[in-house]
């Protein structure tokens, strides 16, 4: 399959070298890192097993890499304003797009742009960071959960997932999208936003029973409005709470990305984590006052233009 990645970050750079490894067809849309791996090629260091891949397709136009098979989105939302300019000019007639984006509204843009037909949603729970150009250090996890955005089980759905399994990624395929976003929020809503906000990483903070107990409390309020929003199946707060977090202490210090942006000076992505899931929730009837003060205080720290 011939593959091209908009967003070569932590997340585009990771899965694009596994599918590579595998014998994929993979070609990247590069900023910073261009000039490195064309020269060194892509290295990932991972708690997996680490792998250098000296030949990497490197482009830095997306009419350089032309048409493909499926375009897999790692763009940071927040430059979501270039996306559609970005994936047109890989686009053929039968061409699946796979938004691997955090929070909502994604899928929704894509689709408004191309359709609703050709458009994939995917979460992704990898711990990964970057390191020097060219290089990427896997730290943990790694899987995803994608599903089609017009709902419902597909054999398209079912084949992706089976060729990121064979990269060596954990997939699984969803009937229902909505369910698996909102999931994922479970988790970036409390932990990127406070370890960005209080400077700590992700073992500091629930190593504080406060702070512990807050994490899990913002958990409830996104899980409330994930149930609001007409899900095939509603999610178990208590149970589902739980996992995340027993999930999230396993992560040794981990910084998540948004913490790493703060530090960096870098815009958060506040839009698709916060504000269009408390849109959703507030038009559902559902309000998540910790998560709003959640993102006023986030976004008092924000640069303004």
């Amino acid at each position: 399959m011939r593959i091209g990645i908009i967003g070569s970050g932590a997340l585009g750079l990771y899965y694009g070298a596994m599918l590579q490894r595998s014998g994929q067809d993979v070609h990247f849309l590069l900023r910073r890192d261009y000039q490195t791996i064309q020269k060194k090629g892509l290295q990932i260091y991972s708690c997996n097993g680490d792998f250098h891949l000296p030949q990497v397709a490197g482009y830095q136009t997306p009419q350089e890499i032309g048409t493909v098979d499926l375009v897999i989105v790692g763009l940071k939302t927040i430059s979501n304003h270039h996306l559609i300019e970005l994936v047109s000019p890989l686009l053929d007639t039968n061409t699946a797009i796979l938004t691997l984006q955090n929070g909502l509204g994604n899928e929704e843009l894509l689709a408004e742009a191309f359709g609703a037909e050709c458009v994939l949603g995917g979460v992704a729970f990898l711990c990964s960071n970057r390191g020097e150009p060219g290089i990427v250090h896997h730290l943990g996890e790694g899987r995803i959960r994608l599903g089609e955005f017009s709902d419902g089980s597909s054999q398209r759905s079912n084949n992706l997932a089976d060729m990121f399994q064979a990269a060596g990624v954990p997939c699984t395929a969803v009937s229902d999208l909505r369910r698996a976003r909102w999931e994922k929020l479970v988790w970036n809503i409390p932990f990127n936003g406070l370890c960005a906000l209080l400077e700590r990483d992700v073992t500091d903070l629930l190593n504080h029973p406060e702070s512990k107990e807050l994490a899990r409390n913002l958990m409830l309020e996104v899980i409330a409005g994930a149930n609001a929003q007409s899900l095939k199946e509603p999610i178990n707060g208590q149970e589902f709470s739980q996992q995340m977090i027993a999930f999230t202490e396993n992560m040794d210090h981990y910084r998540p990305s948004m913490m790493i942006d703060r530090a960096a000076g870098l815009p958060l992505e506040l839009r698709a984590i916060y504000a269009v899931p408390l849109q959703q929730a507030k038009a559902a009837g559902i309000s998540m006052p910790r998560v709003a003060m959640l993102n006023t205080l986030l976004d008092f720290g924000e640069t303004k233009p």
